[in-house]
């Protein structure tokens, strides 16, 4: 079991993500930091705080993070995520769990200390934290075992531009930062995310489930379907989730990876050059029956694996 500290955005995949690592006992979640990306930063760790009590994970500290990226204004994700980021859900948790006064970019380096080379981070929003974090502690990626990130779209077209992807294109510096810093990585983006998916017919069979992944499934997709009327989304962050604990769910090529922060048309865009050896992992293949299965067990959901020939939307 590797102790592990989640960085999140919490909208509606984040939040189904959390409930994920929960839940695999692979994992033991030590800590949950938050960012600035789906929504403003104050709302992502209220949503984080209830998603956690949800689960009655009361003891998981979540720790504030960056309201702003580095250099550019905040641009949030609302009209995918909804309002309040978890798509008007009902969540009614019995007591709150803490929230604590030291900042997420701290916290990230304390645990790396402690936990020198056994630590995973598992980052699911823009990088923002962590970028500060390695400005705190330029030793991290010796300390950390492993580093999981959602995002990029290195041999698929973005889902913000052309080239971008959302949580990278959200904070291109932050990422710029975390690529260089080379740790070892595994870069989770919508190459293999986007074909694992969420629709309309395995939320109906959600209705009235006892299961609280299930329940919370059911409640945090409302936006997605009978607000915006989509036929489906794509769960990024849980298969991100799913890699941390089980790396061989995906298959891809040893890379060193950079992200453009100029010009404006390019910016955020992804770019890798395979080479053997290298410290990062870009996925370009997913087991998405392995990841549905585990999401099954672990939540009770129900999912489709359906590529679409591009990805429709932040995320989700």
């Amino acid at each position: 079991m590797f102790p592990v500290v989640i960085d999140v955005d919490t909208g509606v995949d984040d939040a189904l993500a959390l409930g994920l690592a929960l839940a695999l006992p692979e994992l033991s979640v030590i800590a949950v930091t938050t960012v600035a990306g789906n929504v403003d930063v104050e709302q992502a760790t209220q949503n984080t705080r209830r998603v956690l009590d949800w689960f009655g994970a009361v003891s998981v500290p979540v720790a504030r993070g960056a309201s702003q990226p580095l250099l550019r204004p905040h641009r949030d994700a609302r009209e995918f995520h909804g309002p309040d980021g978890l798509g008007g859900a009902m969540l009614t948790p019995q007591r709150s769990g803490p929230i604590l006064d030291t900042a997420a970019p701290e916290v990230i380096v304390r645990a790396a200390r402690r936990y020198a080379g056994l630590l995973r981070l598992v980052c699911l929003g823009p990088l923002t934290n962590l970028a500060i974090a390695l400005r705190l502690e330029p030793r991290l990626p010796e300390l950390v075992e492993g580093l999981v990130i959602m995002g990029g779209a290195f041999a698929v077209p973005g889902n913000v531009t052309s080239f971008a992807e959302f949580n990278v294109w959200s904070d291109p510096e932050a990422a710029h930062i975390v690529a260089e810093a080379r740790f070892r990585t595994i870069w989770v983006g919508l190459d293999v995310t986007t074909g694992v998916r969420f629709d309309r017919a395995a939320r109906g069979r959600l209705a009235g489930s006892d299961r609280r992944g299930a329940r919370l499934a059911y409640e945090v997709s409302r936006w997605a379907f009978d607000e915006r009327g989509v036929d489906s989304f794509a769960l990024h962050d849980p298969v991100a989730v799913a890699v941390a604990a089980r790396p061989d769910l995906v298959t891809g090529e040893r890379a060193f990876v950079h992200v453009l922060t100029s010009p404006s048309e390019l910016c955020g865009r992804t770019v890798w050059r395979a080479e053997a050896g290298a410290p990062a992992l870009v996925a370009q293949g997913v087991n998405a029956e392995a990841v549905n299965e585990l999401l099954r067990e672990r939540l009770g959901l129900v999912v489709v694996g359906k590529e679409p020939t591009r990805p429709e939307s932040p995320t989700p």
